[in-house]
């Protein structure tokens, strides 16, 4: 076991950088806070680099650190508040390993987010996905970064549970296209049909908007049906994570 004491030492402030998506993608590392998500990485055989415990998390889970067998560092008080990104740091971060996973079928039901920027959005999006069974997720560009610490945390541990890989939908549409029944957009126009009218399937793509202007019209073309969700009061719109929710488990 190592000891950092200063917030300034120079691994504290190589690690801070990881709070930015383009050291994130330099290093292909990023940091993840809490017992459960750490351990939720551990499940999962996901790459743990090393581990920052403080002095309340060395007393709570370093017997279960040394049974996995991580390398760790003890972090002053003033050291983890400087790493953490919470108001009141939770007692270990690691240094997580990223991982794209590719699968090699894209058969069964996925979603696809189209420029969804909220991270809680999307955390809780990839959240209520791994609740309703989905076989996984394709963020498209613009997405929030699945690696941001807000994300992370939203997703409570569900992105170790199934698929999540990035790229352009442009391109990853047509091969869905090839190992699906349907690709579904979402959209208010004439030409959509109400979700309650679209028969339950085993296998299926979704692709959801933009918070405020949906899915590209550009993406909307490429899609074999659009639908909608019916609103009966006076709000213009639904939450993307609460449409999201309503129409997965209508596939269920």
């Amino acid at each position: 076991m190592k000891e950092i004491q200063a917030a300034k030492n120079n691994k504290i402030k190589e690690l801070k950088k990881l709070q930015q998506r383009k050291y994130r993608n330099q290093s292909e590392t990023y940091l993840l806070e809490g017992y459960h998500l750490v351990e939720e990485a551990v499940k999962a055989g996901v790459e743990i680099k090393e581990v920052y415990l403080d002095e309340r998390g060395l007393q709570l889970w370093q017997d279960w650190v040394k049974q996995h067998e991580l390398d760790y560092y003890l972090l002053s008080n003033e050291a983890m508040n400087a790493l953490s990104e919470l108001p009141t740091p939770q007692g270990m971060i690691a240094l997580v390993k990223k991982e794209e996973n590719i699968p090699a079928d894209f058969s069964g039901k996925w979603l696809l987010l189209d420029n969804v920027q909220d991270p809680g959005n999307v955390g809780t999006i990839v959240r209520t996905a791994d609740a309703a069974g989905f076989d996984g997720i394709f963020l498209g560009k613009g997405t929030a970064d699945r690696y941001s610490g807000k994300v992370l945390r939203s997703m409570q541990g569900s992105q170790f549970h199934l698929p999540i890989f990035s790229g352009a939908l442009e391109e990853v549409i047509p091969v869905f296209k090839k190992h699906t029944s349907k690709v579904y957009g979402t959209a208010l126009d004439p030409s959509a049909l109400s979700y309650t009218q679209v028969k339950q399937e085993s296998s299926f793509a979704l692709i959801l908007g933009n918070e405020g202007q949906g899915v590209a019209e550009e993406i909307l073309q490429m899609t074999d049906q659009n639908l909608y969700i019916p609103i009966y009061g006076k709000a213009e719109s639904l939450n993307v994570g609460v449409a999201a929710g309503i129409l997965m488990y209508s596939f269920v």
